[in-house]
């Protein structure tokens, strides 16, 4: 009688299975209704340094602190008494190290042919690096989003139609409301017309360009204050090829305030905050210039205060520049817009009137002659002080000079000082 070929092939195909199992790097076992191990493939014995015949009928106290790993029984508990399968991560501590590994674990009830419940399968993924990798990346986020939260300096991401995809507290600051509540939404949907358009000066560039972009911005905040920062932008391509770009924004509000104030004294008196000769006479070059071009007549004006010193004698300097403030502000009155008015020194003032014929501007230096002497200023005992002013004005030659023609003005004003004072004196070129 020959020999059955079933079970010969029965156990090949065991074998053969063992042999998959034992290949895969999944750990692999099965136990019995008690939680004693009956399989496990090769990965789960080498884990536990140990054969199958010395694991088989142990159960996870040999192998793990279950103190520490509770997770385990917990499991196995709920698997073989609820009859369901569950697929969670559990965190074991084995015994032979102590060493803390992490498995994503699925357990399923085991089956006889019969139907009947006999013990539970499971399958363990170690997850341990992946776990690390995660917490690493979870302790730099936390730590980038500390910095991004208390950096001094505005900082976000926009996409190319202007859509902010993330910002930080400085920004949330700024605009008054939470992040979550700017996320999507365009500029000129959050800030003022005023300063909507200014942030696309620098956004465009870089979305055209794919470079990097630089420059000052003037952003409105809720209040109404306008703020200037210095942006930078550098274009970024998210992980599908959207484009968008990084700004970050250093607020220099002071610095800016501070170039201004230096500007206005560089180019304004101290005392009455009228121009400065310096900077009057480069606006005065530029228009002679502006006039030789284009063939127009302007007219300069050199005035100065009828016996100031005699105001500082009897009232005190102190009086004395009250008045030349005064002053300033009363020809300011009188004055158009387009004129530029400037102390060139002491009591002596200079106005240049542009694309004006001598005429008109004999007739307005007179106006202004006249609205002086009657703005008297008051004076601390309750009298007034009379101001009177005397004035020299020329028209401007063809190609002169401003030397040339200051120096004809002042001639001018002498002429009005040796008529009497209070007047004004004027000479075509």
């Amino acid at each position: 009688m020959k020999d059955d070929p079933f079970p010969t092939r029965l156990q090949h195909e065991l074998d053969h299975l063992k042999s998959i199992f034992n290949e895969t790097d999944a750990y692999l076992f099965t136990k019995d209704l008690e939680g004693r191990y009956t399989y496990a493939n090769q990965a789960v014995l080498d884990l536990f340094g140990c054969t199958l015949a010395e694991l088989q009928g142990q159960d996870d106290r040999a192998f793990f602190d279950l103190a520490l790993s509770d997770a385990i029984a917990r499991n196995d508990r709920l698997v073989l008494d609820q009859q369901v399968a569950l697929a969670r991560e559990e965190i074991n501590y084995l015994n032979s190290t102590g060493e803390k590994r992490f498995y994503w674990t699925v357990k399923k009830p085991m089956y006889d042919r019969d139907g009947d419940l006999i013990g539970l399968c499971g399958i363990s993924t170690d997850i341990t690096e992946h776990k690390l990798i995660e917490a690493r990346l979870a302790e730099q986020h936390q730590l980038l989003e500390i910095v991004l939260a208390n950096v001094d300096a505005l900082i976000y991401m926009k996409d190319s139609e202007h859509r902010f995809l993330y910002v930080n507290q400085k920004v949330s600051d700024l605009l008054g409301m939470p992040a979550e509540q700017i996320i999507n939404r365009r500029d000129d949907e959050l800030f003022p017309p005023t300063s909507a358009c200014q942030p696309r000066l620098l956004d465009n560039p870089v979305f055209e360009t794919g470079e990097l972009q630089a420059g000052e911005e003037m952003l409105t905040d809720i209040e109404g204050k306008q703020h200037y920062y210095w942006s930078v932008k550098v274009p970024f391509l998210l992980a599908d090829g959207t484009p968008t770009l990084i700004g970050i924004a250093s607020d220099i509000t002071e610095l800016h305030q501070l170039k201004e104030q230096l500007h206005q004294q560089s180019v304004r008196d101290g005392l009455t905050g009228l121009y400065n000769r310096r900077f009057f006479f480069e606006v005065c070059e530029k228009n002679l210039s502006l006039n030789a071009r284009h063939h127009l007549t302007s007219v300069l004006v050199v005035l100065d205060v009828d016996q100031f010193k005699c105001i500082n004698d009897r009232y005190g300097h102190p009086l004395g520049d009250r008045a030349l403030v005064h002053l300033g502000k009363v020809m300011l009155s009188v004055l158009r817009s387009e004129d530029v008015l400037a102390r060139i020194g002491g009591d002596e003032f200079a106005i240049w009137l542009p694309n004006t014929t001598l005429s008109a501007a004999a007739s307005l230096a007179e106006r202004l002659r006249l609205h002086v002497m009657q703005s008297p200023l008051p004076l601390p005992d309750g009298d007034e002080l009379i101001i009177t002013i005397s004035a020299g004005l020329v028209e401007n030659g063809k190609e002169e000079p401003m030397e040339s023609l200051y120096a004809r003005a002042d001639q001018m004003l002498y002429q009005a000082k040796q008529s009497g004072r209070n007047c004004v004196a004027t000479k075509a070129c």
